[in-house]
C-alpha cells in the first residue's frame, strides 16, 4: 500500500519540491516577509505548502509558485502565513513574567501612567493575553499591542477563544479569574474575560518592513523567538528600532536562545535574555 503524500519521508517530499522550487520558496519568504529559511527547512515546507496546493487544487510546487508570483495574487498572504511558524503557549518562558510582575506591581505603588507592552510576534496571542494577565494581576493599568505578519493567527489572537487544553496549565485561579469556560455549543472553549479584551489590540505588522507606523514609546517589548529568521544585519537594525521604541528604563525580553541586545550599548542585561534600555 502506498503512503499517503502527506506522510513521505524526507527523501520523497525532496523529490517532488525540486532543488528549484525550494530555492524559489527560500527566495520569495525573503522578499516578502525577510524571513531566512535554512536549507534544513525543505521537509517543513514541503509539509505546510503541500496544504495550500490541495487547498488551490495544483499539482506541483512550480505551477503553485507561479501563482505566487503572479502580480496582485490573492495567494502571497496565505503562502506567508502558511510559512510563518507559530510556536506559543501561556506564560512560555515564565521567568520574563515574574520580571513584567515586579515592575508592573511597582508602577501600580506609585500610582503612575499606564504601563505600555508590545508583542512584536504574537502569534495567536498567548503571549499578549498572558501580559495583559500580569498587569490586572498587579493592578497596573496597562495597554497591550500584539502583532504579527500572519494574518490567520492574528484573527486567533483579536477572537480570545481557546481550546480547553491549550489553557489546562494555568492555576485554577488564573483559570477563574481571566476566562469564561465555555457551554453547550462552545463546550470545551473558554474566552478571555471583557476586563481583561479591554486591555489589548492587535494588527498586522511585518518588524521586515522599511516603514511601521507611529507607535508610542513603551515600557516593555517581547520580541522573542522570531529574530532567528533575520540575517545579523537585520538584527541589528531591528534592535536599533525598538530601542528607540522604549522608554528610558524599559525592558526587552528575547528568546531563550537568543542574546542580540548584548552587543548594543543602549541595552544592559537585568536577568535571563532581558536587558533594560540604558536611561543615559
Amino acid at each position: 500500500m502506498n503512503a499517503a503524500p502527506d506522510s513521505l519521508d524526507f527523501a520523497g517530499a525532496a523529490a517532488l519540491l525540486n532543488e528549484r522550487d525550494f530555492a524559489t520558496v527560500r527566495q520569495l519568504i525573503a522578499d516578502y516577509a525577510g524571513i531566512k529559511l535554512s536549507t534544513q527547512k525543505r521537509n517543513m515546507v514541503y509539509n505546510r505548502l503541500l496544504r495550500r496546493l490541495r487547498a488551490r487544487g495544483i499539482d506541483s510546487f512550480g505551477d503553485y509558485l507561479q501563482l505566487v508570483q503572479r502580480e496582485g495574487s490573492d495567494e502571497r498572504e496565505p503562502f506567508v502565513n502558511a510559512l510563518t511558524t507559530n510556536l506559543t503557549a501561556f506564560f512560555r518562558e515564565p521567568h520574563h513574567f515574574d520580571l513584567l510582575l515586579a515592575r508592573a506591581q511597582e508602577r501600580a505603588r506609585q500610582h503612575g501612567r499606564p504601563m505600555r507592552c508590545w508583542s512584536s510576534a504574537c502569534s495567536t496571542g498567548e503571549e499578549a493575553w498572558s501580559i495583559a494577565m500580569v498587569l490586572r494581576e498587579a493592578q497596573c493599568p496597562g495597554e497591550v499591542l500584539g502583532t504579527d505578519i500572519d494574518t490567520e493567527v492574528l484573527n486567533t489572537a483579536q477572537a480570545g477563544v481557546y481550546r480547553m487544553e491549550r489553557i489546562a496549565a494555568l492555576p485554577a485561579e488564573r483559570l477563574r479569574r481571566h476566562f469564561l469556560r465555555g457551554t453547550g455549543a462552545n463546550d470545551g472553549l473558554a474566552s478571555v474575560r471583557p476586563e481583561l479584551r479591554a486591555m489589548a489590540r492587535f494588527a498586522q505588522l511585518n518588524l521586515q518592513s522599511p516603514a511601521w507606523p507611529a507607535m508610542e514609546r513603551f515600557d516593555v517589548i517581547f520580541c522573542r523567538n522570531v529574530v532567528i529568521y533575520f540575517d545579523r544585519e537585520f538584527q541589528k537594525k531591528l534592535l536599533a528600532r525598538l530601542a528607540d521604541l522604549l522608554v528610558p528604563g524599559g525592558l526587552l525580553m528575547v528568546g531563550h536562545s537568543e542574546s542580540f541586545p548584548a552587543a548594543h550599548p543602549g541595552f544592559r542585561s537585568v536577568g535571563r535574555t532581558a536587558y533594560e534600555r540604558a536611561t543615559g
